[in-house]
């Protein structure tokens, strides 16, 4: 009777079995599986925290580039000698007609003081035309709580309809929150610089009724800015007739540099730009930093596991010489026992990595929930608004960065099979039945 092993092809049904058979755990085998068993998990966890820290940290900047740029635009234009821009609705029809442009918007800006019956704060005051404000979608969106016209209908939605001859101002949630302020309130803006008197300048104080409160989801923004129509602020701070500055919004915020020799033509020469990246550029490349620090050092998790499934396998080579002998006498060739031990340790990697896929995808989707429980269970706020900027925590999944997370797992989880099924490979059947 011939018990050797015929010739087969690679990746046989004879090798899968063994492959599979090593992956279960022997009562003899037991610490060995405890290590398969730990790196399963630690490829599992180390794929899974990468994909949910890389979601939610590239959530953070498109929410913070979505806010920052919805409020202040990409690009806006100044007068050289620091005065205000008297012709400004002609050098915005201009800005306007240069290809890529969306919107061009004249506002004047000017710090003051909030003042309630409750609490005095700092803001922000800007003044602008009611078909600029319409169309700024951090501002005229599905969270504007309440607007001017009271809503009669459930089919009605708030609008800004009639702001610019309201005489009102429009404020963030937070501000209206700070100073108990509801939807016809009257809201007290101070400014140190008034007219000037025997005794000085005296502070300018007026009273205007809140007719608008809106959500733009930036803390920073949403208890510190006051809207007002462009001819109030016009009079409140005393610049008749002229504009602080342009605002711009284009269709690719990205191009903006390319954009700058076309925008500063038409401007005229007594106006400079300066766009959002030279506004934010140390904020945004911090975040890109940490972004790249974070994958660094969380990739370093899923490295452990690989070198865990290393030292499982040479010790489950160790282990199965004898085994490996007998097949090699029966017949099996080098190659058949090195794929034997490069499946069982490659199985471990795409287990590991494919439950971390789907664990990351799980968390990632269900993120603002979890926060949410944890925040319930811990009665703590684990994502405060005042700190980081935003109401909710954003996840925004990029399919090239998964894929290239799940691709690094599978290489380093190949790579580490190598050596040991090398090692399977190269061991003498001679040396390992010797002492049998």
């Amino acid at each position: 009777m011939d018990n050797t092993l015929p010739e087969t092809r690679p990746f046989a049904p004879f090798e899968r079995m063994l492959a599979m058979r090593y992956l279960r755990s022997r009562r003899r085998e037991g610490f060995i599986s405890v290590i398969s068993g730990f790196s399963f998990i630690g490829i599992l966890l180390g794929v899974a925290t990468l994909i949910v820290v890389m979601a939610v940290l590239n959530g953070f900047r498109a929410e913070l580039l979505s806010k920052i740029l919805g409020f202040s635009g990409h690009a806006t234009f100044y007068s050289l000698d620091a005065t205000p821009i008297t012709d400004y609705d002609n050098i915005a029809s201009r800005l306007a007609k240069v290809p890529g442009v969306a919107h061009a918007m004249p506002f004047v800006e000017g710090q003051a003081m909030a003042s309630s019956q409750r609490n005095n704060t700092g803001a922000l005051v800007r003044g602008v035309h009611e078909a600029d404000l319409k169309k700024l979608p951090s501002i005229n969106n599905r969270d504007l709580i309440t607007a001017i016209k009271d809503v009669g209908t459930p089919d009605q939605v708030p609008s800004l309809d009639g702001f610019e001859k309201s005489g009102g101002v429009a404020i963030g949630e937070r501000l209206a929150w700070r100073h108990g302020l509801s939807l016809g309130s009257t809201l007290t803006i101070i400014s140190p610089s008034g007219p000037e008197t025997v005794m000085g300048s005296a502070p300018r104080i007026r009273d205007y009724p809140v007719v608008a409160i809106f959500k733009i989801g930036m803390s920073e923004y949403d208890e510190s800015v006051i809207y007002m129509p462009l001819a109030e602020a016009q009079d409140y701070f005393v610049v008749d007739n002229a504009a602080s500055a342009i605002e711009l919004t284009v269709d690719n915020p990205d191009r903006i540099n390319e954009m700058k020799p076309a925008l500063l033509d038409a401007a005229g020469p007594d106006l400079d730009i300066q766009t959002w990246q030279q506004r934010n550029q140390a904020f945004f490349s911090a975040l890109a930093v940490e972004r790249n620090v974070m994958f660094l050092i969380l990739t370093l998790i899923i490295l452990v596991a690989a070198l865990n499934i290393i030292s499982g396998l040479i010790m489950l080579v160790k282990d199965k010489g004898h085994d490996i002998a007998i097949l090699r006498t029966m017949g099996a060739s080098s190659g058949s026992v090195q794929r034997v031990f490069l499946m069982t340790g490659a199985a471990i990697g795409v287990a590991g990595t494919l439950a971390g896929f789907l664990l990351g995808i799980l968390i990632c989707l269900n993120v603002e929930h979890i926060r949410r429980f944890i925040s319930w269970l811990s009665g703590t706020e684990i994502f405060s608004p005042e700190l980081y900027y935003l109401s909710q925590l954003p996840a925004d999944m990029d399919p090239k960065q998964t894929a290239a997370i799940v691709i690094m797992s599978l290489v380093l989880s190949f790579a580490a099979t190598l050596y040991p099924s090398w090692r399977a490979a190269r061991l003498d059947p001679v040396e390992a039945l010797r002492y049998e």
